[in-house]
């Protein structure tokens, strides 16, 4: 398989499960399995500098969609006046700290979760399908995320950090099953993950491990490219989802795709 058309794959796979409530993490694992079990070389998603690529794609087309919000937490950041945007990016801020500190202390052990753990994969992959299918049984509200919500979502968000635990699904249900206006907090989850984005491309850079890898230039643009172009399409369609409380149709998708996975590794 061509590295081009692999990139193509990996991006869209990317751009679409960065939104949808499918978790990125597990498919795109369960994806380099399979193109390597049929005898893919040098799929770019082994390289540190096309992961970088990726999630800088799905970033950037959430600042494009959420641009009006982004300035929104600058301006509240620095007015530093008590108002609604000053709380709504301390609330941002506060959402964070969980999976930061989660990914500090625990990098190496997060790292060993990757690489093939199809099963562990397929089992998160089955808790996500339950957290969508309960909290799309949630009533319709329209609450705003408080202080405290923010940090219990943002425990929700440590947690998608394992493989086959969508990020979007995690925080989303865990908002909607709050009582949290669902609108809200598809939106309040897209938003506060970009910091996040960031922050682990710097460290990605920073460390020095692209030093010694290196990738085709048009693999990365066209990877850059389907994965931006998706994540626009995904990102709206997600909170139209959302609205309409028809969570239920990617739990089934995520039983599906879990069952699945734990079958083909257990056979």
């Amino acid at each position: 398989m061509s590295s081009i058309f692999a990139a193509i794959l990996l991006g869209i796979i990317q751009g679409l499960t960065e939104f949808l409530p499918v978790s990125s993490s597990g498919h795109l694992e369960i994806t380099t399995f399979i193109l390597e079990h049929f005898g893919s070389e040098g799929l770019p998603k082994e390289n540190i500098l096309m992961t970088v690529v990726l999630h800088a794609a799905t970033a950037l087309s959430t600042l494009f969609i959420f641009r009006d919000e982004v300035a929104q937490i600058f301006r509240g950041l620095l007015q530093f006046k008590w108002n609604e945007e000053f709380k709504f990016s301390l609330k941002i801020i506060i959402s964070m700290v969980p999976a930061g500190v989660v990914g500090v202390l625990f990098d190496e052990q997060i790292d060993a979760l990757f690489g093939g753990r199809i099963l562990l994969v397929g089992s998160m992959l089955i808790i996500t399908g339950l957290l969508l299918f309960v909290a799309d049984k949630a009533k319709n509200t329209t609450q705003s995320v408080s202080f405290g919500q923010s940090f219990i979502i943002g425990i929700a968000q440590a947690i998608a950090i394992l493989p086959g635990i969508s990020r979007s699904g995690a925080t989303i249900s865990t908002s909607v099953i709050l009582g949290i206006d669902r609108e809200k907090a598809a939106r309040f989850s897209f938003l506060m993950v970009v910091p996040l984005i960031f922050g682990k491309m710097a460290k990605d850079v920073l460390s020095g491990d692209m030093a010694s890898e290196s990738a085709a230039l048009i693999p990365l643009i066209v990877g850059f490219v389907a994965a931006f172009i998706t994540g626009l399409i995904a990102c709206k369609w997600m909170i139209s989802l959302v609205k309409k409380s028809q969570l239920k149709y990617f739990s089934y998708y995520c039983f599906t795709i879990g069952i699945l996975a734990i079958i083909f590794t257990v056979l």
